[in-house]
């Protein structure tokens, strides 16, 4: 004699993804790799804040316990009720926002330049005779040297900043990119020369695409500096500004006020350098 078992069935819902793997026969995959990345980005975030919290806390510690006198370096708690106080009079975005647009000004305009340059010397070998040498000798004058020239052409409206800030951003991008474009290889130059393409249709096929990661590291390198030289821009006769928050602090003995200059500063290189990372791996999926 047997005995049967009882008929059991398992109901999938048909229009769920489990009951549409179970339905075609097919067991139900997970994107790990997504999921990979997603627990990377997070790992790469909490160990990237690690070393400014730890700094945070000797900073408290040494601070607090009197280990260095207030005067020359005082608590986080009085930085910050510095930046609370810039704020409640309504100075504190204001400086930030005028910083920020003088930044964004002369990194667009200095980057510009700084391509169209690039190609030129990178791609012709005429204009690189022409045009390097002059531009290395350019390239060795100290930022602050630029100031008086610029006041006395440009007086001390928001050109001169801007000019000064755009000299700072293009060095970086042209000495990149032109270099990049010097070495190119012949190979893929010949193999699309073989497809009938020349001049602007041979660069944006082949030339562009080999140096875009070139071009992005010029970028960041250039938008570093353009908050590098931001400080020495906002030093011509300024009235707003972080570089001017800095020297103004430095004139009435704020030290507080000094360091959340300098912690602003940070904070804000470090966002446009995010947001330039994410451009950064758009382009490289389009073009690479």
């Amino acid at each position: 004699m047997s005995a049967s078992l009882p008929d059991q069935r398992v109901t999938v819902p048909a229009d769920s993804a489990d009951g549409r793997a179970f339905a075609s026969g097919r067991p139900r995959r997970v994107d790990a790799a997504s999921r990979g990345i997603g627990v990377r980005t997070g790992g790469r975030i909490v160990a990237g804040a690690l070393l400014p919290a730890v700094i945070l806390v000797i900073w408290h510690v040494v601070t607090t316990s009197g280990l260095v006198p207030a005067y020359r370096l005082p608590t986080p708690e009085s930085v910050f009720r510095a930046g609370v106080e810039l704020a409640d009079r309504g100075q504190l975005w204001t400086h930030i926002a005028i910083s920020v647009q003088r930044v964004l000004l002369g990194f667009a305009i200095g980057s510009l330049i700084g391509l169209v340059i690039a190609a030129v010397v990178g791609l012709s070998k005429l204009g690189d005779v022409l045009l390097s040498p002059t531009l290395a000798a350019l390239r060795a004058v100290p930022s602050l040297a630029w100031v008086p020239l610029l006041i006395l052409w440009m007086q001390i409206g928001e050109e001169s900043k801007v000019t000064l800030i755009a000299i700072g951003a293009f060095f970086p991008v042209y000495t990149t990119v032109a270099d990049a474009l010097r070495h190119v290889d012949p190979h893929l130059v010949e193999a699309g020369r073989s497809f009938s393409l020349r001049g602007w249709s041979l660069f944006r096929t082949v030339q562009l695409p080999a140096v875009i990661p070139s071009v992005i590291s010029g970028l960041r390198l250039a938008l570093a500096q353009s908050w590098l030289f931001l400080v020495a821009a906002e030093l011509i006769a300024s009235s707003m500004g972080l570089g001017f928050l800095l020297d103004d602090s430095q004139n009435n003995g704020r030290v507080d006020r000094i360091l959340l200059a300098i912690v602003l500063l940070a904070l804000l290189g470090t966002l446009t350098n995010t947001i330039l990372g994410l451009i950064e791996k758009y382009l490289l999926r389009r073009w690479t």
